[in-house]
C-alpha cells in the first residue's frame, strides 16, 4: 500500500484556520484524533484479501487474540502440513497511531516469499495512539511474542527458529524488545533467533527526540518527559542478552536513519552480537513493501535469517 506516507502527512494537518487551531488545543486534538480514525478505517478497508491458495496450496489463516483489546490480535498463516517450521513474526508500522496486520503492503510479498518455503508467517496488531502510547505498545509486542512462542507447537512451528520483523514504528517496537528481551522472558517467553529492523529513525530515541524540528507524532508516542525516553530507545536499552539484529535503513530519507543504524550496530557488535546494516536506496515505504520480492535486497535478508536459524 502507498497510503501510509499520505496518512502520516494528513494526520498532522486539519481543515480549519491555523489561528483557530493554535488557540484551541482541545479542538486541535479532537481534529487530529478524528483524522487518525478516518485514516485507520481507510487503511483497514484498503487491505485487500490475500489469495492464500494461489500463494501456497493448502495454506491456512487463523486470527487469534493475545489480550482483551480487539487490537491485541495476530493473524497466523501456516503452510500445508507445517511441522517444525521456521517462523516470521511481522509488526506493522504507522506512526504508532494507524496501520493493521492485514495491510497489503506490509504482508503480501512476505507471504508470497516465505509461505511456499515452508515458513509460518504471523502478522501482529497492537493497540494504537491515543489508547496506548509507544511504551504500552512495546508491552503488547512482548506479550504477543510470548504468546506466539508458547503456542507455536500447535501450529507446527519451531520456536527455536523464530525471526521477529518490524517496519517504521513497528521497527522501533521490535528493536527495543530485542535490545532487552527480558520483557518477553518475564511474560513466559524465551529468546528468539534474530530480528530484522526495517527503517526506523528511533534507534537512538533520545537523539531523535532532541531534534529541533520533530514531527508531532513522536511526542504523541513518547511524551515530552526526557526522563522516559531511554525506556523506549533500543540503543539505551541494550543488554548483554540482546537478540542479534539486521538493521535496514533508507539512504533516501532526510533524517538519515542509517546514522543511527550504524551506531546501534556498533554497540551490538561490541556485545558480541551479529548486527549487519543493510543500506538501501529505497523509499521508507518500499523498504517494507519490497521485502520478499526477487532481488539482492530480499536475498540479504534471507542470508541473515539463514545464518540465524541454520537453514
Amino acid at each position: 500500500m502507498r497510503l501510509l506516507p499520505l496518512c502520516l502527512a494528513l494526520i498532522m494537518t486539519a481543515t480549519v484556520p491555523v489561528a483557530t487551531l493554535a488557540q484551541d488545543g482541545p479542538l486541535r486534538e479532537r481534529l487530529k484524533g478524528r483524522m487518525a480514525d478516518r485514516l485507520q478505517k481507510k487503511a483497514v478497508e484498503e487491505a485487500r484479501p490475500v489469495d492464500l491458495q494461489a500463494i501456497a496450496a493448502g495454506a491456512q489463516k487463523q486470527t487469534l487474540s493475545y489480550g482483551t483489546n480487539s487490537l491485541q490480535a495476530i493473524d497466523v498463516y501456516t503452510p500445508a502440513n507445517a511441522k517444525n517450521a521456521p517462523m516470521i513474526v511481522m509488526v506493522h508500522g504507522g506512526a504508532w497511531k494507524i496501520g493493521d496486520k492485514a495491510n497489503t503492503g506490509s504482508i503480501e510479498n512476505k507471504l508470497k516469499h516465505w509461505l511456499p518455503k515452508g515458513y509460518i508467517v504471523i502478522s501482529v496488531n497492537y493497540r494504537l495512539l491515543p489508547t496506548a502510547d509507544a511504551y504500552a505498545q512495546a508491552d503488547d509486542i512482548a506479550t504477543a511474542l510470548a504468546f506466539i512462542q508458547n503456542n507455536a507447537a500447535k501450529w507446527g512451528g519451531d520456536v527455536d527458529r523464530l525471526i521477529l520483523m518490524g517496519h517504521s514504528a513497528g521497527a522501533q517496537l521490535v528493536a527495543v524488545t530485542s535490545a532487552d528481551p527480558s520483557v518477553v522472558t518475564a511474560k513466559g517467553g524465551r529468546l528468539w533467533a534474530g530480528t530484522v529492523v526495517l527503517d526506523s529513525a528511533t534507534m537512538d530515541l533520545q537523539a531523535t527526540m532532541g531534534q529541533k524540528r520533530l514531527p508531532a507524532f513522536y511526542t504523541e508516542a513518547f511524551g515530552s518527559d526526557p526522563g522516559k525516553w531511554a525506556k523506549a530507545s533500543p540503543l539505551a536499552r541494550l543488554t548483554p542478552q540482546a537478540v542479534p539484529m539486521m538493521i535496514v535503513c533508507s539512504t533516501q530519507r532526510p533524517d538519515k536513519p542509517c546514522d543511527q543504524a550504524d551506531t546501534l550496530s556498533a554497540k551490538l557488535k561490541s556485545l558480541g552480537k551479529p548486527a549487519p546494516v543493510q543500506k538501501e536506496a529505497l523509499s521508507h515505504a518500499d523498504i517494507n513493501r519490497l521485502v520478499g520480492t526477487p532481488g539482492d535486497y530480499t536475498a540479504a535478508i534471507d542470508a541473515f535469517i539463514a545464518a540465524r536459524i541454520g537453514k
